[in-house]
């Protein structure tokens, strides 16, 4: 989901983590932290809120779940004026405790020459990532300009020469690549075909 859908999705991981074995965030908030009208501008502000203890324990109580929970994909603009990119590290460490993952990532990386953090589980499993898209503000990055995209720039559709929806469907296990319109297989950044992994 996407800022205010991104809120939605994270809503959905903690109130039915036995439905949903993973989700994506871009430009979304954490979890449980606004109780009252003004609060969701407060927070998308990453004005007050809980501690990173708290946040986990926030979600632990919206259901009875006990593990394992989804995992999680977090994507955000850099220069978001609208949702803070502190709200992505936010939501890092509400899911990091979850997991119970250290705070520094397992792994990082650049892809799309885009910051790319991973934090694995005991089970080496990717249980969070998060993409920090740099001088983007508030919108999903898309990658629209390679012949096999398919993708259209528009309002809150952001061309970043990477995409959330293509890098989300990999983080899921779902497709090593996207298949576009024309049945050409296309990578996360558009640097050339890749063989789909059947699941």
């Amino acid at each position: 989901g996407l800022s205010a859908g991104g809120a939605m999705a994270a809503v959905m991981l903690a109130t039915y983590p036995d439905v949903f074995a993973g989700g994506g965030t871009i430009a979304g908030l954490r979890f449980g932290t606004a109780q009252s009208t003004p609060e969701p501008l407060d927070r998308m502000g990453v004005h007050g809120g809980p501690s990173a203890k708290e946040l986990a324990e926030i979600v632990r109580s919206a259901s009875k779940h006990d593990g394992p929970w989804p995992t999680l994909s977090i994507w955000h603009g850099s220069t978001d004026r609208t949702v803070d990119p502190g709200n992505a590290e936010d939501l890092v460490d509400q899911w990091r405790a979850l997991h119970g993952v250290t705070k520094s990532p397992t792994r990082t990386n650049r892809v799309g020459g885009y910051p790319h953090r991973v934090w694995c589980d005991a089970k080496g499993r990717d249980v969070i990532e998060e993409y920090v898209i740099t001088g983007m503000g508030h919108g999903a990055p898309l990658s629209t300009k390679s012949e096999r995209s398919d993708e259209v720039a528009g309002p809150y559709m952001l061309e970043a020469g990477i995409s959330s929806t293509r890098g989300i469907c990999r983080f899921w296990g779902l497709c090593d690549a996207h298949i576009s319109r024309n049945g050409e297989l296309a990578n996360l950044v558009d640097d050339g075909p890749h063989v789909a992994r059947s699941t």
